[in-house]
């Protein structure tokens, strides 16, 4: 079923959800009109500002976010908010638990939320976070916050998606193991230490800050990432993270930095989208026969895998 794409947009520009979601869920489900829905989103784009959450689980990224959610509007900001949870083992559906825990915001019409499955994608996202954020962006979102499901030390796709990335840790939850570790806490524009009520919180803060001291030298002006502690539960501190946001958003501005990013963003896109269309003309245009003979060539000795590559890249160029 085909859909009026500009009346979708004018009315998702307008602020109803029903289009947003609509739009949204064409991206998810890759329908045969994203090329159309991003073609139009495209000059809509480049206005909000992207905030990426992540950390381990149980540090409280779902109720940051809705704090955050909670300052920002009160300063007029409208909000979208893209909380990735697991996919279910059993639809493959979100399961929905960050969206239930920022209930509080689901009657004000100047946020949106939108929890997606990871459906298997790795790295923190969903694959289709990207054309998500788009969507909010073109929508007229001021501010768009991406929760991430809970993350190790490896999986840090969020830092290539966001503007800001803040990463989030808690006492008593092994983060200081984890602050010796490369990985999730070199991503970190703004670090903070959460439930910071409880034993061990001005410890964490203390190896924390250690750590980022013994990290890569910095020249003059350069960014020092932030620790704010925060009790996100009570709102408490959550001025000083949305403070600690604004700072590294104008150094970002100063610097060029920003632009810097959302071309890098925009190139691991394209790159994205490119790689998986040479993906699906390997399947359906020259299909799995030719695969199979020069794999089997290769298999038998008479060919070489870089050869074989080098062949079958040819044979697309071809086609």
């Amino acid at each position: 079923m085909t859909v009026d794409v500009p009346q979708l947009v004018a009315q998702a520009r307008e602020g109803r959800p029903r289009a947003v979601a609509r739009l949204i869920s064409l991206v998810e489900g890759a329908s045969p009109q994203l090329r159309e829905v991003m073609a139009a989103l495209a000059p809509l784009t480049g206005g909000a500002y992207v905030v990426g959450l992540t950390g381990s689980p149980g540090v409280g990224k779902s109720t940051s976010t809705s704090a955050l959610v909670t300052a920002y509007r009160r300063a007029g900001k409208r909000v979208g908010v893209l909380a990735v949870d697991p996919s279910s083992p059993f639809s493959g559906g979100a399961l929905l638990g960050d969206r239930v825990r920022m209930s509080d915001h689901a009657s004000d019409p100047g946020v949106y939320i939108r929890s997606m499955a990871t459906r298997g994608h790795l790295g923190g996202l969903a694959w289709a976070a990207p054309q998500a954020i788009r969507v909010l962006d073109a929508a007229g979102c001021d501010v768009i916050l991406v929760e991430t499901v809970g993350v190790g030390q490896s999986e840090v796709e969020i830092a290539s998606q966001a503007d800001t990335s803040v990463v989030l840790l808690a006492p008593g939850m092994g983060d200081g193991i984890q602050a010796a570790k490369a990985g999730i806490l070199e991503i970190g524009d703004v670090y903070v230490v959460n439930k910071a009520d409880r034993d061990g919180a001005d410890a964490t803060a203390r190896e924390l800050n250690h750590m980022l001291g013994l990290g890569e030298a910095r020249a003059a002006g350069d960014w020092r990432p932030p620790i704010v502690k925060t009790v996100a539960a009570r709102g408490q501190g959550v001025d000083e993270l949305v403070e600690a946001l604004e700072k590294h958003r104008a150094w970002m501005d100063e610097h060029g930095v920003l632009q810097q990013r959302r071309a890098a963003r925009a190139a691991r896109e394209v790159e994205t989208i490119a790689v998986t269309a040479l993906r699906a003309r390997m399947a359906d245009v020259h299909g799995d026969a030719h695969l199979g003979g020069l794999a089997a060539r290769v298999a038998r000795g008479e060919l070489d895998p870089y050869a074989a590559a080098d062949a079958l890249l040819a044979t697309l160029t071809e086609g």
